[in-house]
């Protein structure tokens, strides 16, 4: 196997496949192998222009024993950049240390340190590659060596009781409230990005971790070493970008339903708000106020005069954010002129249809530029220009009618190779227009995202969530790993999606848990599908803003007055820490750390915080214990080293102990750090 030193990269070749490793920003490498003549350029994640791009390269022997007591000499090589040393054995196996310590390793299978004819008859490699049949691309398959006692946090959002994902086997995949970001970070104190959109799965299993992409072109991954978590994810965020700053006037109450029908019921909506004294910062429509999915228009009967209404809004303080959804109906006008284009996305068998829900459509294709202009040029004329602020980009893993990604082809390439760059593709359709256009950060809220869509203006939701307890705390953890993972702009929907009835109390006592956290996160935003549907439509068409049901009303009176007082109260509290919340959005910008934090993000010295998932940190101040059961009026909570004041009545209690506080329904435990 030759190695070579490539202007401070170390390339190597063996049995056909070129692998490439390179400094790529401060203490980090990235790794790249390919089967085919060239690597294909793509940086996908790695946006930002690094600033240490050359390491330092060396070759060495070492004595290799081949039997019989005989020594021979083979071929070693490494690359060291700052902290971070990657090491190559004579076959092809990377090793990642900082300074001694093994981080990681490509697996590897020897009793003395060398490859042994034990391990040889396995026929298990570190980089094994499958060439797809009549295809250009493999199905790859990369496997570590699992590291005993490691812990690893991020990956984006994931529907399970687990946070830390050791243990657990991972789908590689976009779907309606699972968004797949593949950065994580371990307790061994580095992080690793999975540089690949494709479609595939990873098992972080107690034998070994193994990565798959079902269709690639190219291995891509990139590691980083630091003294903390926040330092890995400086370094991860500064070179896949970081979340612009968010404006101060959306940093209040985001007020939603299933769904205002009228331009009359919004403005009703925020009238009430205004007489309550309860300033609203954004104000959402949501979907079927349109004549036909991909028609991006109001229907007029209901809403004839939306730039008014918009105006009249504006005048209250209130933005507006309109639902748009990347699925484009047989029966809309711009169902013909986009698939003439070839603006849509392709089946590979059976009927063009890729989505079902109320009606028959085929979604967009955002990798397509002409297409990304064209939709952009459609919502520019019919809601931009009329003084929209922003755009509910719904729908946008794309929510497939039937997840068989095998069947789907985009204008790049075939979806099981780039599917999960999806919604960040569609994003850009709005953003990056918005971004030459305005005089402000764009912000647009979106259902799912990849690695680096935090550089792209999204308020990321955890989507249609079931109206549960045990929902209500795999979402917090989800938001916890986010924000491991990079998107620090990250909400939910308050109470959950999905709600049978609004008049059940054990609904309300949900709803106000799930509200006291809300204050406590990124955006606090309500919304819900409220059942039941008792609500006669507006019309009897199948078609336009007035046939889909809506749901009962969401705002913040509709629960009675007990409640109400609860909400109130607890926004008065978001509006007072409005100062605050401005600084963690500044903190953001400026260094990737997200609003919500895991607890070892800010004690990870404290090996108990490795272990907490039922307690966070709202930037380093608060520490918040949120109620995750009915009926549940106290719980015991971890206080870290250091002096805790209990909000609730201002107790200072010392860290480094659990302790048992009270919550009534009208509190949620949060204590403020004292030093």
């Amino acid at each position: 196997m030759e190695f070579r030193n490539d202007n401070g990269a170390l390339v190597f070749k063996r049995a056909g496949e070129t692998v490439r490793i390179e400094a790529w920003g401060e203490n980090s490498l990235r790794v790249r192998a390919t089967m085919l003549p060239e690597f294909t350029g793509n940086d996908w994640a790695l946006t930002e222009k690094p600033s240490i791009t050359q390491g330092k390269v060396e070759f060495f022997e070492r004595d290799h024993w081949v039997g019989d007591g005989n020594i021979d000499k083979r071929q070693y090589a490494s690359i060291t950049n700052g902290k971070i040393r990657a090491e190559v054995n004579f076959v092809g196996i990377i090793s990642f240390f900082e300074g001694e310590k093994l981080l990681l390793r490509e697996y590897y299978r020897s009793y003395d340190g060398t490859i042994s004819e034990g391990s040889r008859c396995l026929k298990l490699v570190n980089r094994e590659w499958k060439g797809i049949i009549g295809g250009t691309g493999y199905e790859l398959n990369l496997k570590f060596d699992a590291n005993d006692g490691e812990k690893i946090y991020g990956m984006g959002q994931y529907q399970q009781s687990y946070m830390d994902m050791k243990g657990c086997v991972l789908e590689l995949a976009q779907r309606n409230s699972q968004a797949s970001v593949p950065f994580y970070i371990s307790n061994k104190g580095y992080g690793m990005l999975w540089n690949n959109p494709a479609v595939g799965r990873v098992s972080f299993a107690n034998n070994y971790t193994e990565w798959i992409a079902r269709s690639t072109r190219q291995m891509d991954y990139w590691i980083t070493v630091g003294e903390t978590p926040k330092e890995i994810l400086r370094t991860y965020t500064g070179v896949t970008g970081r979340a612009p700053k968010f404006p101060e006037s959306l940093m209040g109450l985001w007020q939603c339903k299933l769904r205002y029908r009228t331009q009359e019921e919004v403005l009703e909506v925020a009238h009430a708000y205004q007489k309550e004294g309860i300033k609203i910062d954004m104000i959402v429509i949501d979907f079927f106020h349109w004549t036909v999915q991909g028609d991006w228009k109001f229907d007029k009967t209901y809403w004839p005069d939306p730039k008014a209404m918009v105006e009249e809004l504006h005048s209250m303080g209130i933005k507006v954010i309109v639902s748009v959804w990347p699925s484009v109906d047989r029966k809309s006008e711009n169902f013909y002129p986009m698939m003439d284009r070839g603006l849509l996305i392709k089946t590979e068998r059976g009927a063009a249809q890729t989505y079902d829900y109320q009606g028959d459509c085929v979604e967009i294709d955002p990798f397509n530029p002409e297409c990304r202009k064209y939709v952009w040029e459609v919502c520019k004329r019919n809601y931009y220009d009329l003084g929209f602020d922003g755009f509910w980009l719904d729908n946008s893993e794309p929510d497939y009618g039937v997840y068989d990604f095998e069947n789907y082809r985009y204008s790049i390439g075939p979806a099981l190779e780039c599917s999960n760059l999806y919604p960040q593709m569609y994003s850009r359709v709005f953003n990056d227009p918005m971004k030459e256009m305005g005089d402000g950060t764009v912000v647009n809220l979106m259902r799912c995202a990849w690695a680096g869509s935090q550089k792209y203006g999204n308020v990321i939701w955890s989507g249609d969530v079931p109206s549960t307890f045990y929902s209500f705390r795999e979402q917090v953890m989800a938001g916890l790993n986010m924000g491991i993972a990079g998107i620090p702009w990250w909400t939910t929907d308050i109470g959950g999606f999905m709600t049978d009835d609004v008049k059940d109390p054990d609904f309300r006592q949900l709803l106000i848990r799930w509200y006291q956290f809300a204050v406590y996160s990124a955006v606090l935003r309500m919304h819900g599908d409220r059942g039941p549907y008792n609500i006669p439509p507006l019309d009897n068409r199948d078609w336009g803003g007035g046939y889909l049901h809506t749901g009962q009303p969401n705002e913040l009176w509709s629960y009675g007055e007990d409640n109400y007082k609860i909400m109130r109260k607890y926004y008065d509290i978001r509006i007072a820490m409005h100062d605050y919340v401005r600084s963690l959005y500044e903190e953001a910008s400026a260094n990737g750390s997200p609003l919500i934090r895991a607890m070892f993000f800010e004690f990870p010295d404290d090996a108990k915080c490795w272990e907490l998932n039922d307690q966070y940190m709202f930037g380093a101040k608060y520490l918040v214990a949120p109620i995750f059961a009915l009926n549940q009026f106290s719980r015991e909570v971890y206080l870290p080293a250091g002096q805790w004041k209990l909000t609730s009545d201002g107790t200072i209690y010392q860290g480094g102990q659990t302790v048992t506080v009270d919550a009534p329904i009208e509190y949620m435990p949060v204590f403020e750090r004292m030093n």
